[in-house]
């Protein structure tokens, strides 16, 4: 149990960073969803922008990062040399990569659609480029246990990315787009600085053979990841490739962009979850009780991203603000994107088996499997159903993924996960779900009171079930007194 609550313990802290650092966050899709009306398709430039950087920042960090987990853990290499091996290695990919790409940046921009804004692209690709190098230093703090350095520097890069589209987009009443990327280079550049720290005070050795084991254990990662980003971004990238009307793909694509960012509060969760239970995981793997603890650790993840559903999904009425008015006729979305985000996070937590016993080639299997089918159905699907067959093809490539996960992982690292409650779980967020949408109130008060008591059923059931009052430490004194 102590493993547990330090997990709890890393979670919260990572938690704090990240739900905060998203909701905070959100305060830009208002921000460039007012400035930048929908039949702009501004918003769409800068969700096709964004989704090509995630999937070049997976390419560029190699998957050294669970890599550089792996090995500093092991025991077998200094966890110094590993940093200062898989640092290098991942710079000098990033700065290489950055230089050619600059080098030929107006063709480049030109392919892509932005000939007339080639600096657009240019300004991204310096931004991934620090991205990339600035993971291994974040992954280091991860290591050595300092997870209020690691949400301190990530808060810090979200307000003051706020406070200056504040200052541009609503004080200085701006509209160019291009003005949301030079924001978010400055930002990048001021963490760069912040971690200087972490840059220094050791010497810089490249081990070639020990980057040879590395690329060897992260390749299949890297494969992973590439899939993995590609199921979260390539609907995004291919859509005004396939809709059949290219003047409307961008207005299309921001309003699915937009109303996407709703459900990303599943994405809080499980990103959180992720930056303490990697680190978890490789430091519990060689203890007796760990596949109980990780049973368990799947469990409450379970839980509590089913109570993240019912939330939004119950107050959405409220949370729809976020967004301009003209975009909420793509809100249809939330509650399919939310699911396939649950998938993922799930999939996640199953993904630490091929880890564990080196055989991470399976999770590029499974990444694959799931990325081809959600290719395939946004190339055939998207131009008859618009961007409704975007949300389904995460959702079914998700679930594809996660399932193959879990039933190859019962054969290679077999986990008694409690099913029978994880069942019972999701068939009450199911039942609790069909009654808030489908029992009509007309008055929004009495609509979000009876929608509460929906929300406080499933917390009651919660307590009742797996986590009783008196082992919370603070309720336990107050219950004692």
């Amino acid at each position: 149990m102590a493993g547990l609550k330090s997990l709890a313990k890393d979670t919260a802290i990572y938690g704090v960073s990240s739900i905060v650092g998203r909701f905070l966050n959100y305060l830009l899709v208002p921000i460039y969803t007012i400035s930048m009306p929908a039949s702009t398709g501004g918003y769409g430039v800068i969700t096709n922008m964004y989704a090509i950087t995630a999937l070049l920042l997976v390419l560029l960090t190699c998957g050294m990062e669970t890599g550089f987990f792996r090995f500093a853990n092991k025991g077998d290499d200094d966890p110094i040399r590993v940093y200062s091996t898989t640092l290098l290695t991942v710079g000098s990919i990033s700065l290489s990569f950055l230089a050619v790409c600059l080098l030929f940046l107006k063709p480049i921009a030109g392919v892509m659609g932005y000939e007339e804004h080639p600096w657009y692209l240019g300004m991204m690709l310096i931004v991934i480029a620090m991205d990339a190098i600035q993971a291994i230093p974040f992954a280091y703090l991860r290591y050595k246990n300092r997870p209020i350095k690691f949400a301190a520097l990530k808060m810090l890069f979200i307000f003051a990315s706020i406070a200056l589209n504040i200052v541009y987009f609503v004080f200085m009443k701006g509209t160019d787009v291009g003005a949301a990327f030079l924001i978010n280079l400055i930002c990048t550049s001021l963490v760069m600085v912040c971690l200087i720290s972490e840059l220094r005070g050791f010497r810089y050795t490249l081990d070639r053979d020990l980057v040879k084991r590395m690329f060897r254990y992260s390749f299949p990662i890297l494969i992973l990841g590439i899939a993995g980003i590609l199921n979260q971004v390539v609907d995004k990238i291919i859509f005004p490739f396939v809709y059949p009307d290219e003047a409307e793909a961008a207005v299309q694509l921001g309003i699915y962009g937009a109303t996407s960012k709703i459900a990303m509060i599943m994405a809080m969760f499980t990103q959180a979850f992720r930056f303490a239970y990697e680190p978890f995981v490789f430091g519990k793997s060689k203890e007796k009780d760990s596949r109980e603890m990780y049973a368990q650790a799947m469990k409450f993840f379970i839980i509590f991203t089913l109570l993240a559903f019912l939330a939004v999904m119950f107050y959405l009425d409220i949370l729809r603000h976020v967004i301009g008015r003209d975009y909420w006729d793509g809100l249809r979305v939330v509650p399919i994107v939310m699911a396939a985000e649950i998938f993922m996070g799930i999939y996640f937590n199953l993904s630490f088996w091929y880890k564990l016993i080196d055989e991470t080639r399976w999770g590029a299997y499974f990444s694959l499997t799931g990325c081809i089918i959600l290719i395939l159905m946004n190339i055939f699907l998207v131009p008859q159903y618009g961007y409704i067959a975007c949300a389904w093809a995460g959702f079914t490539g998700y679930g594809v993924a996660m399932l193959l996960s879990y039933f190859v992982g019962q054969k290679k690292y077999p986990i008694q996960y409690d099913l029978k409650a994880i069942g019972m779980y999701v068939l009450l967020a199911a039942v609790l779900y069909v009654a808030a949408e489908y029992v009509s109130i007309d008055n929004i008060y009495l609509r979000m009171a009876y929608r509460t008591v929906l929300l406080l059923l499933f917390i009651a059931y919660v307590v009742k079930r797996d986590l009783p009052l008196n082992q919370i430490p603070i309720l336990n004194k107050l219950l004692k007194h």
